[in-house]
């Protein structure tokens, strides 16, 4: 990928990245916190749990779906404007919710705010790989990653915290108060970062090569097989560990601490070798899952096991990140808004396929669902470590010579 380099120093750039990992949390945490109010909403809304459960889904295909539309429309404008009016538009999409209590127009909210989100994504990490040189490009990543890792950790539990307290609506309101601080710290510390030179149409045809879908498919995979397994783990737990109450949210906030971590050192591995990273973790991954389902019924093993998994499947984003947008060459820009939206899409897959299986079989079945998809991506990591970047043509020279893309991995 091909972006222009801010000049910062240090510590200008560590506040930049600062506050692409606040804006990151923070919308990260808006898409969550419906799980934890779900039954406040319905109940006030006057609508089914599972009709409100409709709001999740319409955040996720407005994600998959509006991220990288948005991304196509606003390819040429500076980013940090982008970042500017996306959060904006986010504040009024959050505060529909707020201020009215039409559930048809709180679904479309939802469907807007999930768009915005994934434009978000897509603009933040062009702007994080533009404040660092090139051989830390990994570690930026990482540092706006942790922050979709936080807002999955703590997400849930502090939307509930904020709704119980004062109300469903409240816990929108505080997004919307958060959002004006993104605002602002965005307004104030993050650099102008020029648009792509090229339209949307000479982006696709990069962002959207055989080599990129190839690294699409394995995101799609990662997250398929990981939710599989973690939309019921709380069963699992329940029913195979034998735990309950607060000890299965101490069990999920290490998982979810683990995530943050994972994601955070991720960055590191992604600059060394992307590409070997993505084969390691996903061994690491389908070993873990085997691990749970092998020693699911010891309480303290199952916690460990936790912590591995949390760790090898988070940190393997960062390269996810790292090598759609190296193998998307010119395409970059554009193709740094696909992952979220493969991931949202394996998501829905896989926690279908695990309701699938827990349905007509027992608690451990959603494991062992996400355990065979996870060993169907471990060959697919290791064939997509062959792919390269693309060769470019370079203009300046006066007979025509090539050069490869810049990759790390």
């Amino acid at each position: 990928m091909s972006t222009q380099k801010a000049t910062l120093s240090r510590r200008r750039t560590n506040l930049a990245l600062a506050t692409l990992f606040l804006g990151m949390f923070v919308l990260g945490s808006a898409e969550l916190l419906v799980v934890g109010v779900l039954n406040l909403i319905a109940a006030d809304l006057g609508v089914s749990i599972p009709a409100a459960g409709v709001l999740v889904t319409a955040n996720a295909l407005g994600l998959a779906i509006g991220g990288p539309i948005l991304t196509a429309l606003t390819i040429r404008l500076d980013k940090r404007a982008v970042l500017l009016g996306t959060v904006l538009l986010f504040m009024l999409a959050n505060l529909v919710p707020v201020l009215t209590a039409d559930y048809g127009l709180f679904v479309a909210a939802r469907t807007v705010a999930g768009a915005l989100q994934g434009l978000f994504i897509a603009a933040g990490f062009v702007v994080g790989m533009s404040v660092v040189p090139p051989e830390r490009m990994g570690r930026a990543i990482s540092v706006v990653v942790s922050g979709v890792a936080v807002s999955a950790a703590l997400g849930v539990p502090l939307g509930t915290l904020v709704g119980q307290e004062l109300g469903w609506r409240g816990s929108f309101a505080a997004v919307v108060a958060l959002s004006a601080a993104v605002l602002i710290a965005a307004l104030t510390l993050v650099p102008s970062v020029p648009g792509a030179a090229g339209g949307a149409g000479g982006q696709a045809r990069y962002a959207f090569a055989p080599r990129v879908l190839a690294l699409l498919a394995l995101n799609f995979l990662v997250f398929a097989g990981l939710f599989a397994a973690l939309t019921y783990i709380v069963p699992f737990l329940e029913r195979v560990t034998g735990i309950s109450g607060a000890l299965i949210s101490v069990f999920l906030l290490a998982f979810g601490v683990a995530t943050a971590v994972g994601s955070f050192g991720g960055g590191r591995f992604a600059d060394a070798n992307a590409a070997r990273t993505l084969t390691v973790a996903t061994i690491g991954a389908a070993l873990s899952l085997l691990a749970l389902y092998l020693v699911g019924s010891v309480a303290i093993l199952v916690a460990l096991v936790l912590l591995a998994w949390g760790v090898f499947s988070f940190g393997m984003v960062p390269s996810l990140q790292y090598r759609v947008v190296s193998l998307a060459g010119p395409g970059g820009a554009l193709a740094s808004s696909l992952p979220a939206s493969a991931a949202n899409v394996g998501i829905a897959f896989g926690s279908a396929a695990g309701g699938m299986a827990i349905g007509g079989s027992t608690a451990s079945a959603a494991v062992i669902t996400g355990l065979v998809i996870a060993v169907l991506t471990v060959p697919v990591a290791w064939a997509t470590g062959f792919l390269k970047p693309p060769v470019i043509e370079e203009p300046d020279r006066p007979a025509p010579t090539t050069r490869p893309a810049p990759e790390h991995a």
